[in-house]
């Protein structure tokens, strides 16, 4: 049994065995004399005390942690321009790998994206039912297939840079 309920009982007891010897005692004379005999408003007290203080850190933390999500996207967005300088240099130096002692890096061929020229001459197998939505996995895919759809073409790969670092 825990302390809290163990107190729990206690002030329940001393509440109604009071309240038994003297039927005609009032609410507030009860609790006073009740909360004298026991420290159970100091416990309760202490663990709404420290419910605060969790609530306190809580706040804290979703403030800090809006404040590290700012700074994530800031590296993200960092380390995504830096790739894309390293591609870019490599691409136009024809460095297709460059090893370094903790890494190495390769220009690999990407493959080609989908560009939808005219939606109109997109063929009706090509659009979901409903709300009219074009299936571009499905474009896409039959494209790379070598079919040849109106409206809709695949465009140039643009080159990939693949870093390894194990």
């Amino acid at each position: 049994m825990s302390h809290l309920s163990f107190k729990t009982i206690r002030y329940t007891v001393l509440r109604d065995r009071i309240r038994a010897q003297d039927p005609q005692i009032d609410e507030q004379t009860l609790a006073d004399t009740v909360e004298g005999l026991t420290d159970l408003h100091e416990i309760v007290q202490a663990i709404i005390r420290s419910a605060l203080s969790d609530e306190a850190l809580v706040t804290a933390l979703r403030c800090r942690i809006a404040d590290m999500q700012g700074r994530l996207d800031r590296f993200a967005d960092r380390a995504s321009k830096r790739r894309q300088i390293a591609k870019d240099v490599m691409v136009e130096l024809d460095l297709k790998k460059l090893t370094a002692p903790d890494f190495t890096a390769s220009i690999r061929e990407g493959t080609p994206s989908l560009m939808v020229i005219d939606e109109e001459a997109v063929p009706k197998i090509y659009w979901e039912p409903g709300e009219p939505r074009l299936r571009r996995q499905v474009l896409a895919s039959d494209l790379k297939q070598g079919e040849e759809i109106a409206g809709v073409t695949l465009s140039n790969p643009e080159p990939v840079l693949s870093v390894r670092t194990r």
